[in-house]
């Protein structure tokens, strides 16, 4: 026996939905559910067996195959790291030349060893694997807290506690209250009476205001002997739109909501792990590299083809100098009959080969290791700065990868999210105004502007009617209790009264309440303080305990297009009224313009302090009207088609002829430090783009609040409500819209911008789905650039009812448009997690929805106000930093290998290397490396303070301006002429080769120790030199014991190591070249006077750049100040100039701070004696 069920369904935002429930009466209750609409199931639907339990006892059940429940964020496995990450490294264009340049010197015979490039290669790969491969393991750490998180699953009618990873679809599982929901779920079962829970989903889309979910209708309360089957759509990223899904998507719980104010749940898996609409907005994990790892592969392209060119020049002129008479086969150099026997074009080949080997060394291959080292260890400091240490959570920042550190200094715009990161997301009440009259509240006792909450029931009618439209004109429910009251000393009690029939009145801090709105939770609370409760049910306790109960008839529910929501009531003495709250240009309209002016001055001037205002109305309604519009709403709400065009033309059919009573001022506190943040970032010349989940009005809101909009700032809306006034079709109106915002923004804006006026530019998630995907390719890439430009010439930019998605689409946008801009994403939720991704640098807040973001995170700092000494500070040191590692290295191989290069000159191009094999091998990796390390990790040039102080100065270094051809051109300039100097001026030395005491002549293999001995010294000299005098211009000296160290230890063990590889014989080396070589170099007077001399004539150009430069920094306008009152008139001109550097920069340490005090005060007393 069986029969057929037909019921409805109602959903909020779809259609009605049509179930068929068939029932058979067996021993197991067997349900199917499919949805009976116009568009059926697609083919590759998805079959879910409840519990795992076929419906057919006839068929053999084969379980369907579907994704673990894992989430993964890693990039390596154990399996994949070792190919991977080669594959990875390798595609940088040094590690790939040098692994080329190793094989050729394996193959072919070649002038050095295959040690001294094989040797530095490996190095640098293997410390790369290793700070990879430990950065992958933090997070393969972070995925297995979330993977093995203990979850509850009910099988065979027992309760089994599992790791999270190992639920399967179809496993029913069970969720208590405040619990993450561990996948997505169709929900079957709930702890409250109404069959409903509630939940919150701030981690999916930033709200954090509680959502109704309901659970399947007619489900047997006993799942142990519930057999069901569910037909649902494969898994789709929408958050929202769940028209496929027979059930609708409010029976679906997604995972990384969570439970609230419900005991527990019970609900079947659809979705697990990858496959959750969490983990499908997810932007896939990509390799994040920096613009200073692209300006460096520019560069190497630069140095390869100088060496392409040298080696072709060497290899030209080889055969030029050969064809002369005698020069191809000299006496003493007979060539073999195999030599004579091979092709002269693959001999000139091989001998090219031979000279790219020779000169392979311009190529920086250890830059890139030592680039690393400065990138993880520089990381540590983010780590240690105290600033960032937060003891509410009792955690600091996180650097979850440090290959980004420069680009903290580089962003020009930062995306970030708006609840949770610029807000606390905790709205409190302010104040109010009635009639005109401005009402704060101050304590439970005090005068109110005339206004004593004191009265009771002998407040002003109108102020009564107000606060009654606060306690009534919401969704807003009182938060059941989780704990027995038994016992505890609570009053019991049965629809809110006592057991004895008095009225209890709790205390406000016992009162919980959950809402729709956040904002809404504020308005109630605000009335409490006046004496105003709502209880439960419409119930309302008055001052004096008095007491009332309304009946709610309808809701008419709030949408961004309205704006506005209200509800129809009915009192105990049978009065029917409707009270409506909405923004002000919504409710204005509605009612009479006499009321609009006593309130609307209020409402201004508490828009522009940042607080979210809502006008208040209300409406008493005939017998007549209140049945025509109930009649209206049932027949809308039963509507198959345009149901939600019937239901808001009613709702503004009702909503007219309203009086108006007053409004409210309701602060969302921003964090701490929040505004003062934006301030400073746009100080930096840093664009802010706010993109959020809510309501346009909120942000608004926010954005006033933080500073993005001022008074002054022109707001551009291009939302639905702006496209729907024109009365045409929006896509027509979209095109209207922007080619006006185009025309006031972009076209007649002056070429430089007008301090006078600055534009905000609004967008909504809809409108911004048209802009991107036009029904015409054409118009939408037009629509497009029109948008882009728009935005971009916008002091700020604000989209708002953003899905996770389409926040990563934005920053794609903008990271893709012209001139490739640095772009940062900062969120603290897992709806952020897509434009964190996608962005440049992807910032995640410690916050209070999870750590999704923390994970997939670059950086995680605990509050939003870190972020501006990350950037200012932080940021601004690494990339100046790392920018003097990079041009200093290319610097000092070009000063390397010139010599070289010019030594072929003069040894018939014979590939007679000027160096030794260990001086090959051991310059980049130990003798020069070291102390550009400790400058690139330790170096202040700015101290912080100044740099947080004036945030202009992050203007200076902006768009790469360190690493552009300009300095490059100069370094490569500076290495030339060091070169140059090196090798003429000891061969100046050679031209009379007797320099010993004994008469003994220097052979080529003095020359070449000498030169390199220069070349050293000179290196070392010129950070010493950076430190003390260069740089002062530029970079304010900071000495630590670590420089000392690493300087003078580099030097004196660049001289232990030549002692030592020249003082032994080695029985391994077939040749003993620099055998007492570097001992008899030191033992000549003269080579002592060339090494000093030289070193003292390659710091000339940088000394004489210290004396002429031009102050610049934060303190140039200072020292203006002082040369204007003669402070320095009797200095000489060269003094002045060393002086105001060292004035400059005095509080860099207290040292400086010392000395140059000190320093100040004689030039005082000068000046005081000067005429």
């Amino acid at each position: 026996m069986s029969y057929c069920i037909y019921f409805l369904h109602h959903s909020r935002n779809y259609n009605l939905l049509i179930l068929d429930l068939w029932v058979e009466f067996r021993p197991h209750q067997t349900v199917r559910l499919f949805m009976a609409t116009t568009n059926p199931l697609r083919v590759d639907s998805r079959t879910i067996y409840v519990g795992h339990r076929s419906s057919s006892t006839t068929e053999a059940f084969i379980p369907p195959k579907f994704c673990d429940n894992r989430i993964v964020s890693s990039k390596y496995t154990v399996w994949n790291f070792l190919p991977k990450n080669l594959f990875e490294q390798f595609r940088r264009i040094a590690n790939f030349y040098f692994l080329i340049i190793f094989l050729v010197q394996v193959i072919v015979d070649t002038p050095t060893s295959p040690v001294t490039s094989g040797l530095p290669l490996f190095f640098v790969i293997t410390v790369t694997a290793i700070k990879q491969g430990y950065e992958d393991w933090l997070r393969h750490k972070a995925d297995n807290e979330v993977n093995k998180y203990p979850v509850t699953v009910l099988e065979q009618g027992r309760k089994i506690r599992k790791e999270s990873e190992k639920i399967k679809v179809g496993d029913v599982v069970e969720v208590e209250e405040d619990e993450t929901f561990p996948c997505d779920l169709i929900l079957l079962q709930s702890s409250r009476d109404d069959d409903t829970c509630f939940v919150t989903t701030a981690s999916l889309d930033g709200e954090s205001n509680h959502k109704t979910h309901y659970t399947v209708p007619d489900t047997e309360k006993d799942l142990e002997s519930l057999n069901a089957t569910i037909e649902c759509e494969q898994p789709q990223p929408d958050l929202y739109n769940m028209c496929c899904l027979s059930l609708g998507p409010e029976n679906l719980l997604l995972k990384g909501a969570t439970l609230k104010n419900t005991q527990k749940i019970c609900g079947v898996a659809v979705y697990t792990g990858m496959e959750t609409k969490m983990a499908l907005n997810y932007q896939g994990k990509s390799q994040k590299r920096s613009a200073v790892e692209k300006s460096i592969n520019a560069f190497l392209l630069v140095y390869l083809c100088i060496l392409v060119s040298k080696a072709l020049v060497c290899t030209t002129l080889k055969y030029v100098w050969q064809s002369k008479p005698g020069q191809d086969e000299p006496w003493y150099n007979e060539k073999t009959q195999r030599e004579k026997d091979t092709n002269l074009y693959l001999k000139m080949f091989t001998d090219f080969l031979s000279f790219m080997v020779l000169f392979n060394f311009i190529i920086p291959v250890s830059m890139y290791v030592t680039v690393e080292m400065q990138k993880f260890l520089g990381s540590f400091f983010i780590t240690w700065d105290k600033d960032f240490f937060d003891p509410e959570i009792k955690e600091g920042a996180l650097v979850n990868t440090s290959d980004l550190n420069e680009e903290l200094g580089q962003v020009e715009y930062v995306f970030t999210d708006k609840t949770g990161t610029l807000t606390q997301n905790n709205m409190e009440f302010i104040e109010c105004c009635i009639d005109g009259f401005q009402y704060k509240y101050r304590d439970a006792n005090s005068e109110l502007d005339g206004f004593c909450v004191t009265d009771g029931p002998h407040v002003d009618k109108k102020e009564e009617l107000f606060l009654r439209a606060l306690c009534l004109c919401h969704t807003v429910q009182v938060k059941e209790s989780t704990k027995q009251s038994q016992g505890d000393g609570l009053i019991d009690q049965v629809d809110g009264f006592g057991v004895d029939g008095e009225v209890p009145r709790p205390p406000q801090e016992q009162r919980g309440f959950i809402a729709s709105s956040p904002d809404e939770v504020a308005l109630v609370k605000g009335a409490m303080r006046y004496g105003f409760t709502f209880l439960v049910q419409l119930f309302i306790l008055f001052p004096f305990c008095t007491s009332q109960r309304y009946e709610l008839l309808h809701v008419l529910n709030f949408d961004p297009v309205r704006r506005r929501m209200s509800v129809i009531v009915r009192s105990k003495s049978g009065d029917t009224l409707l009270f409506c709250k909405g923004a002000d240009s919504s409710i204005f309209p509605r009612v009479r313009q006499e009321e609009v002016e006593r309130i609307r001055m209020n409402v201004e001037r508490n828009a522009t302090e940042g607080y979210r205002t809502l006008c208040v109305a209300y409406k008493y309604l005939s017998a007549e009207e209140y049945a025509q519009a109930d009649a209206g709403l049932r027949e809308a709400r039963l509507a198959l088609q345009d149901r939600e065009e019937q239901l808001i033309t009613i709702y503004n059919q009702v909503e007219t002829g309203m009086s108006l009573i007053g409004a409210t001022a309701v602060e969302d506190r921003l964090q701490e430090e929040a505004a003062e943040t934006m301030e400073a970032l746009q100080g930096a010349g840093i664009k802010v783009w706010v993109l959020t989940g809510d309501k346009m009005e909120t942000a608004k809101s926010t954005c006033y609040a933080c500073r993005l909009f001022q008074r002054n700032t022109e707001l551009l809306e291009l939302t639905v409500r702006t496209l729907d006034d024109g009365g045409r079709r929006r896509e027509e109106r979209l095109h209207e819209l922007l080619l006006e915002y185009h025309k006031k923004a972009v076209q007649d804006a002056p070429p430089v911008k007008a301090a006078t006026q600055d534009y905000g530019f609004i967008i909504d998630g809809a409108t911004l789905s048209m802009v991107l995907n036009s029904s015409s390719e054409s118009n939408s890439s037009r629509y497009k650039n029109l948008f882009l430009q728009i935005c971009q010439n916008c002091a700020s930019v604000l989209c708002c009812r953003m899905a996770p998605l389409q926040k990563a689409q934005i920053v794609k946008m903008v990271k893709n448009s012209k001139g490739s801009p640095i772009t940062l994403s900062i969120g603290d939720g897992a709806n952020d997690v897509s434009m964190i991704l996608e962005a440049h640098v992807g910032i995640g807040i410690k916050g209070k929805e999870g750590r999704q973001a923390v994970r997939n995170s670059d950086y995680a700092i605990p509050k939003l106000k870190h972020l501006k000494k990350l950037l200012l500070a932080h940021g601004h040191l690494y990339y100046v930093r790392i920018a003097h590692l990079v041009q200093y290295f290319f610097y000092k191989n070009l000063c390397f290998i010139l010599p070289q290069f010019l030594y072929q000159f003069f040894c018939g191009y014979s590939q007679q290397p000027l160096y030794d094999a260990a001086y090959l091998t051991m310059y980049n990796i130990c003798f020069t490396s070291m102390p550009i390390l400790a400058y690139s990790l330790l170096e202040q040039h700015i101290c912080m303070e100044v740099l947080l102080d004036n945030s202009t100065l992050y203007r200076e270094i902006a768009k790469n301006a360190m690493l552009r051809w300009g300095p490059f051109l100069y370094w490569t300039l500076l290495g030339v002429f060091h070169g140059l100097l090196f090798f003429f001026g000891v061969r100046y030395l050679f031209s009379n080769p007797a320099l010993q005491d004994n008469g003994q002549v220097f052979g080529n293999w003095s020359y070449g120790t000498i030169v390199f001995t220069v070349l050293v010294f000179t290196l070392e000299a010129n950070i010493l030199t950076c430190r003390t005098l260069t740089l002062l211009a530029l970079d304010t000296r900071h000495w630590t014991w670590i420089n000392h160290f690493v300087i003078w230890g580099s030097l004196a063990f660049y001289m232990f190591f030549s002692f030592f590889w020249g003082g032994i014989i080695w029985p391994f080396l077939k040749q003993q070249r620099l055998y007492f070589v570097f001992a008899n170099m030191l033992s000549s007077v003269s080579a002592w006077l060339v090494i000093i001399l030289l070193i003292l004539l390659s710091l000339l150009p940088e000394i004489l750049l210290v004396v002429f430069r031009k102050p610049r920094g934060p303190h140039a306008r200072q020292l203006q100040i002082f040369a204007m009152h003669g402070a320095f008139g009797c200095v000489p001109h060269f003094l002045f100039k060393i002086v105001s550097r060292l004035v400059l920069f005095r509080k860099s340490s207290k040292p400086n701070q010392m000395f140059c005090t000190y320093l100040r005060g004689v030039l005082q007393q000068l000046c005081a004696i000067c005429t």
